[in-house]
């Protein structure tokens, strides 16, 4: 009887106007005021993710950190234990609401560009605005794994979150391990990002994590490619002690300087022991070098509670960060 009034609550509840039904789970009846603030954070986690929610205004979710069984499974015992034992209800499921399903809008499938070695395609994780009615793209690369494992179908770091419901789509530019070197991926990303503008998208952004990152910032060579760059611990030469990591910070130095004066909003963030970084303060020094020859700079230097070459991928990056990448990357605040 308690799950059936929650889902006679939810298929009460009108449907957003204009935006997938998700994105007011904060809305819904079945909520109290503490439920409605942990619904507007697990909207920006990345999947697999569920909310459950019960009587007298209990709830739970649960986020990552499994397959769906498991964390279906964890939301429901976070509720129950809330609500002293009494059934719970799953009431979202990823990006769809439940009973009735209100699932969001899908890319269409014949959605992508590139081919085998490489190729960009909308995260199916991820809300699909369009481009004609969104508000931009952001186009996501992931790192070169250690050892030439396969990173392909990576989930882009849950910060993008911020971005995809504020109205962008989530591209993800995947390259097959055998042909991810740094000229060539550069190549692909700049036709990619071409494509992306020539399709309609009225804000163009590309942002990765390490290797990403790097060819992230290669694109400041092509004026006009991108609006803006979000380069998340960029490396491309391997782990400290690695035979190619003596060269980084002269690379990292050259990379810099082949950026061509633009408008595009530059982000760089670097983190505490990451053993990618040769040298966190000389590179920060040097990112510094391209303050008046783009749009806008920030420097994300070594922020308290974020470590390592992973940081960016972390809850705490997510909601400490997110909402100052979206609002930089958008000309509405210069600083974090």
């Amino acid at each position: 009887m308690i799950r059936l009034t929650l889902l006679l609550a939810l298929a009460a509840w009108p449907a957003m106007a204009q935006q997938p039904a998700i994105l007011g789970l904060a809305q819904a009846p079945a909520l109290n005021a503490e439920a409605r603030a942990s619904a507007a954070r697990f909207v920006l986690m990345n999947m697999p993710r569920a909310f459950a929610a019960g009587p007298g205004g209990a709830f739970g979710w649960q986020a990552g950190g499994g397959d769906a069984a498991f964390v279906e499974q964890r939301a429901l015992e976070s509720c129950q234990r809330r609500s002293n034992g009494a059934p719970c209800a799953i009431i979202a499921r990823d990006l769809a609401l439940l009973s009735p399903e209100r699932a969001a809008p899908a890319a269409p499938s014949s959605t992508r560009m590139g081919g085998f070695a490489q190729e960009a395609l909308p995260d199916p994780r991820m809300l699909w605005w369009g481009p004609g009615a969104g508000r931009g793209v952001l186009l996501w690369a992931h790192g070169r794994a250690s050892g030439g494992g396969d990173s392909r179908g990576q989930q882009p770091q849950s910060w993008t979150r911020h971005f995809n419901n504020a109205g962008y789509d989530v591209w993800r530019f995947d390259r097959h391990p055998g042909s991810d070197d740094p000229a060539r991926a550069a190549g692909w990303m700049r036709e990619h990002l071409a494509a992306l503008r020539a399709m309609g998208y009225r804000r163009v952004v590309v942002a990765g994590q390490s290797r990403g990152g790097w060819n992230s910032l290669m694109m400041l060579e092509t004026p006009g490619l991108a609006d803006a760059v979000i380069a998340i611990a960029p490396a491309s030469h391997g782990q400290l002690g690695s035979p190619e990591h003596m060269r980084a910070l002269d690379d990292w130095r050259a990379i810099l300087a082949t950026a061509r004066p633009s408008q595009a909003r530059v982000v760089f963030a670097n983190f505490r022991n990451d053993p990618f970084d040769p040298d966190p303060d000389r590179r920060a020094a040097l990112a510094e070098g391209l303050r008046g020859r783009v749009g806008a700079l920030l420097v994300i230097d070594r922020p308290e509670g974020v470590e390592g070459h992973g940081g960016g991928s972390s809850m705490t990056f997510n909601e400490r960060f997110g909402p100052c990448l979206l609002g930089f990357a958008e000309a509405t605040r210069n600083a974090c």
